[in-house]
């Protein structure tokens, strides 16, 4: 099994930065590639982006496209989210999942349980 454990969210003024960092313990990453998610208030989850196993590919929802990149460090067990020129409608619970992606077709099997960012206008 794999835990999953977000942090690195908080308050940021519009056009500024975070990043976040997905802690995995119990289980290397490499085995899984990775997912960010968000979620508003009254809104439905969104996706984000993800990193494939290795980190040689990476794929981003159109609306972080350019602002938002996804890295990670297997060595170190932890994925990233780097977001700059942060806007207010980015403000929401982002959470980090991992998919075994193997022959099996099984999604996102392991959630973290989120790290608020907030983004003020």
């Amino acid at each position: 099994q794999v835990q999953l454990v977000e942090s690195g969210g908080g308050l940021a003024q519009a056009g500024g930065s975070l990043m976040l960092s997905c802690a995995a313990s119990g289980r290397s990453v490499s085995g899984y590639a990775m997912g960010w998610f968000r979620q508003a208030p009254g809104k439905e989850r969104e996706f984000v982006g993800r990193i494939s196993k290795s980190g040689g590919s990476t794929a981003y929802a159109d609306s972080v496209k350019g602002r938002f990149t996804i890295s990670r460090d297997n060595v170190k067990n932890t994925v990233y989210l780097q977001m700059n020129s942060l806007k207010s409608e980015d403000t929401a619970v982002y959470y980090c999942a991992a998919d075994p992606s193997g022959p099996i077709p099984q999604g996102y099997i392991y959630w973290g349980q989120g790290t608020q960012v907030t983004v003020s206008s």
